[in-house]
């Protein structure tokens, strides 16, 4: 499956435009491995570096120019890649002088079936006689594991930078069903992680608040002018200022989201329009006939002219510190700003321009100056106010201080966030084990956690994603686990759940079933984002630096405590640090100097021990690695190490 993955789904899926990379994880990777039989090295004498020197000589292709061959020109290749273990096994790695009295030569032909050469006084050795040869997966640093069900192989599809999300989500799906159509039988593609269905909902929301939005303010429009074409003018300021916005986007390259969209304020946008509008419809009404009807709405439109380009441009400096953010910040808020000062821009102009201009064509001759009833009620109550206050202002003033006075510790304990959790649907967990823990007790854990989460109704599917793959997207260790949960609708839950009694109920069922690992709740998303802008996986995070790794254990311990007891505090845990059992081989120089050797074969030999890379075997348009490493009966004996 990982071989199908890497050299047959993936090279299909980066054909779409809009994806720069596919991010394999989990399974095992395929690679030659060339294990040599340390006992019979030493019969013959030969070296590990004589091995891998041998592979690196033979296993490659080369040119020998052109010969002319009647009057044509035939260029010259040789070709000596290995393709199998048979050709990998048939390597000759030296030829030794037949010689009865050769003890070490006699010692290994009783291992071994010795090969003579055509000269007959020389015996060939090949790599079969001292190694073995067989398909073994790379040593990994990650896992991924499926409802239960044990190991599965998955493919992160990664976008281009500034390619539009929802388009090339699309595309992947339709290239998916086409590449379902050429899968070997019994092989399924399933869709895990869904992006489009989170841009999909916030897609609607703000589709829902932008009409909601425009609406309300046109009703209040009607209600409080009173006039049925001043109100359709002045609607009209919404739309128009939008599409002046949604051009201005386009060509700067701004994408229409929740970020981007979620912060326009149509009271804004119709601002210097009403504004226009209600002082031509004032001085209508007072022009008696002295002056023509467009000389009266050309100076109704100059008089408020300055008033209203200088308000518009006191709200648009408001969001000028937002377009100064760098970094992951910027990339979050500055589209909102831009999309803003784009809409008040374009209201602007068409205050100045249209508004004028159909005011004059649409606007009734001599219009009635008279307030609504709304107005004559609020006047009716802010009238007598005024005077109070105008009356004795000291009285006044105290009174507007207790009030801020009083309003201090009440905003003080309201809390503030960077910005507003998106509900994205689905959650993420990260257990977090000793550093020391191993790859295939975090198989069985993932599969235990699988199995616990998957007793909650409202789960449809889970996925634990244990350290890193090969290429590396994000740096995890293998004590390390992302476990994605995707949930059902929210109106298929049991009653009266909610997102957050859920995360509750899941956290103290996996603190009771899977002992010694500490969990944290996030969302996909979001821990993405806390990741960019902060370093860390979490919303706040205290840094600790020093040299004794002992004390800084102790001491995150005692911080990790503190903050556990702060109201309001959730999922706090701190890194677990650890001095991992190490065995370390350090060379004596004078010992190599006396056998004549130097510091390299010996770290060669260590090198081998963990897989030494030795080129590469082509099958057709796969590539699988040439490992070199000592066999594993060796490997996980320290005796036999030191042997080496």
């Amino acid at each position: 499956l990982r071989s199908l993955l890497d050299w047959d789904i993936a090279p299909k899926l980066r054909e779409v435009n809009g994806i720069t990379e596919v991010n394999v994880h989990g399974g095992q990777f395929k690679t030659y491995e060339v294990r040599p039989n340390p006992d019979r090295l030493l019969a013959t004498g030969i070296t590990l570096d004589e091995i891998f020197e041998r592979l690196l000589a033979t296993n490659r292709a080369t040119g020998g120019g052109y010969m002319i061959h009647h009057n044509e020109q035939r260029f010259i290749q040789a070709d000596a890649l290995l393709h199998s273990i048979e050709d990998i096994e048939q390597l000759v790695i030296r030829r030794r002088t037949d010689s009865p009295a050769d003890d070490v030569t006699q010692a290994f032909a009783t291992t071994s079936a010795l090969h003579r050469s055509a000269t007959g006084n020389t015996t060939p050795i090949l790599l079969r006689d001292i190694a073995t040869v067989a398909i073994t997966p790379m040593t990994r640093q990650g896992s991924v594991t499926r409802d239960a069900r044990g190991e599965i192989v998955t493919g992160m599809v990664m976008m281009l930078y500034g390619a539009n999300s929802r388009d090339v989500v699309e595309r992947v799906k339709v290239r998916l069903n086409e590449i379902k159509q050429t899968l070997p039988m019994g092989v399924t593609i399933e869709i895990l992680y869904d992006r489009s269905q989170l841009i999909h909902r916030s897609l609607q929301t703000v589709k829902r608040n932008l009409i909601e939005g425009g609406l309300l303010v046109i009703a209040v429009l009607f209600l409080m002018l009173g006039n049925l074409r001043a109100g359709l003018i002045v609607a009209l300021a919404i739309p128009l200022s939008m599409l002046f916005a949604a051009n201005l986007m386009y060509a700067t390259a701004i994408s229409a989201s929740l970020m981007s969209l979620g912060a326009i304020d149509f009271g804004l946008i119709v601002d210097s329009s009403v504004i226009m509008i209600e002082n031509c419809m004032h001085r209508l009404a007072e022009n008696r006939g002295r002056l023509s009807r467009l000389e009266i709405i050309r100076r109704a439109c100059i008089e408020v002219r300055k008033p209203t380009m200088f308000g518009e441009l006191i709200i648009a400096v408001v969001y000028v510190p937002v377009l100064m953010l760098q970094g992951t910040e910027g990339k979050l808020f500055q589209p909102m700003a831009w999309t803003v000062l784009f809409a008040l821009f374009g209201s602007l102009i068409f205050s100045m321009t249209l508004m004028p201009a159909l005011a004059s064509i649409a606007l009734p001759r001599n219009p009635s100056e008279h307030d609504v009833w709304v107005i004559r009620f609020l006047k009716r109550v802010y009238h007598p106010l005024v005077r109070l206050a105008i009356s004795a202002p000291i009285v006044t003033t105290v009174l507007a201080l207790a009030v801020v006075a009083a309003s201090v510790p009440v905003a003080a304990r309201l809390g503030a966030e960077f910005m507003p959790k998106l509900e994205e649907g689905d959650l993420l967990i990260e257990a977090t084990r000793l550093p020391s823990a191993t790859i295939e007790d975090a198989i069985a854990m993932g599969t235990r956690i699988e199995s616990v989460l998957l007793g909650f109704p409202e789960v449809k599917t889970v996925f634990c994603k244990t350290g890193r793959p090969e290429i590396a997207n994000d740096v995890m260790g293998v004590h390390q686990t992302d476990v994605w949960v995707m949930l059902q609708d929210a109106n298929q839950w049991r009653a009266g759940m909610d997102r957050d009694g859920l995360i509750d109920e899941m956290d103290q069922r996996l603190a009771e079933s899977i002992p010694g690992v500490a969990f944290g709740f996030t969302q996909p998303i979001e821990m993405r984002v806390d990741e960019l802008v902060a370093g860390v996986k979490s919303d706040v995070a205290v840094l600790l630096y020093g040299d004794d790794l002992q004390l800084l254990a102790s001491r995150s311990k005692e911080i990790e405590r503190l903050l556990r007891s702060i109201p309001g505090a959730a999922d706090v845990k701190a890194d677990l640090q650890s001095n991992l059992q190490t065995l370390s081989i350090r060379p004596r120089w004078q010992d190599l100097a006396r056998y004549g050797m130097d510091a390299s074969q010996l770290l060669h030999a260590v090198e081998a021990i963990g897989g030494r890379h030795a080129g590469v075997i082509m099958e057709g348009r796969a590539r699988y690695p040439l490992i070199l490493r000592i066999p594993e009966s060796w490997r996980d004996d320290a005796q036999r190490i030191a042997r080496l």
